[in-house]
């Protein structure tokens, strides 16, 4: 089957610098550029194909785990051109994957906007810093430009704990020690519970996925690590209701008292396609945890949150909403994806009708009822 080998997929990939490649039964192979689909100009895959491409690729065990369960996930180097991350799974009895391209070029603050605050928070001792967002929103990224600020900065010994590892660190001023879930070791909560016999000073948890990885990053970070993790949630305040919510009710009292005194700050992103399609920019919501906003997670009032971010511009607090107004009114994003990824659509709504601007698709003005024109597309 010459007429599709993988090399020449990822080589196109690379090329054009997509973000993933979509491989599946009855459609050509298909890049995700920019936010975008695009299919490339071959043959339209089949099955026997697709078993072939899965071959090319896959180790041994995986091949075994997606037989076993249907689904299995690795990251492997193509040489040293990029890394990927891959997903297979199995769908109507045949085989799709998505390769997702992992950057090896570590970007720096500047280049991802991460906000200055972020230099100052991350040189602490101790403290858990959470960095938010649906999948796809940037978060390892944003990550491995902190990890590698402090890699360059500060001697530390910095141990992370990914599935899979995305971005590969060195060794530079700090000693960096990646272990990697399902090879290195079983699970996220095994990792956790050995890494503070090994002298670590910065841990990163890569997903904070269940009770007993949430519950061990906060006792890591109360015991005087600077501990990251990451979330799915949206939004700061949502953060710490989730993180709370994942206990029993008869400890969440005390979990509230515990991330009142642990958790440093929340940077929840999300990733918005360029109007002029050079690429993505990232929307950030920012919270840094002052005495007073303490105070409002020990008392259970996150409702109030928000609001306190927007008086807490001076510690480089901002919503996210605010973040996203922002790049609208510089002419970065459309007002589309503006409202699709904001918290209060509503309010942005009215803010654009307000210009004298008038907002497409008129699915917007129903929230809850179905769009015009029947279902959304």
């Amino acid at each position: 089957m010459s007429s599709m080998q993988i090399d020449r997929l990822l080589d196109t990939v690379i090329k054009f610098g997509a973000s993933d490649l979509h491989l599946t039964v009855g459609r050509p192979p298909t890049l995700r550029l920019h936010a975008h689909l695009k299919n490339l100009q071959t043959k339209v895959l089949d099955s026997d194909d697709m078993v072939s491409l899965m071959k090319a690729i896959t180790p041994e065990r995986n091949q075994q785990e997606l037989q076993e369960k249907g689904g299995t996930d690795f990251g492997f180097a193509y040489g040293d051109a990029a890394r990927f991350r891959v997903s297979i799974f199995r769908q109507r009895g045949d085989i799709a994957i998505v390769l997702r391209q992992i950057p090896s070029r570590l970007l720096t603050f500047e280049q991802i906007g991460l906000p200055d605050m972020c230099k100052e928070l991350i040189r602490r001792p101790r403290g858990l810093f959470l960095v938010t967002g649906p999948t796809g929103s940037g978060k390892t990224t944003s990550l491995a430009t902190m990890i590698d600020y402090i890699n360059q900065s500060f001697d530390r010994h910095i141990v992370t704990m990914e599935d899979p590892i995305e971005y590969y660190h060195y060794h530079k001023k700090s000693i960096i020690n990646q272990r990697e879930i399902h090879n290195d070791v079983p699970s996220f909560g095994e990792a956790l519970k050995r890494v503070l016999r090994s002298d670590p000073d910065v841990i990163l948890v890569g997903e904070m996925r269940d009770l007993e990885t949430i519950e061990a990053a906060i006792r890591a970070a109360e015991t005087g690590h600077l501990v990251f993790g990451t979330l799915h949630t949206t939004g700061a305040a949502k953060t710490i209701d989730r993180v709370v919510d994942a206990f029993p009710v008869t400890q969440q009292n005390q979990i509230r008292v515990q991330l009142s005194t642990a958790l440093i700050c929340v940077l929840s992103q999300a990733l918005l396609p360029r109007i002029d399609r050079e690429g993505v920019v990232a929307a950030y919501e920012f919270l840094v945890v002052t005495p007073a906003i303490a105070n409002l997670i020990r008392d259970n009032k996150t409702f109030r949150i928000d609001s306190m971010i927007q008086t807490g511009k001076k510690f480089g607090m901002q919503l996210l909403d605010d973040h996203l107004w922002s790049l609208y009114t510089r002419g970065i994003i459309s007002a589309e994806e503006m409202i699709d990824k904001s918290k209060d659509r509503g309010n942005l709504r009215d803010k654009v009708h307000k210009l004298g601007k008038t907002v497409g698709l008129a699915e917007y003005d129903m929230e809850d009822e179905e769009p015009a024109g029947g279902k959304k597309e």
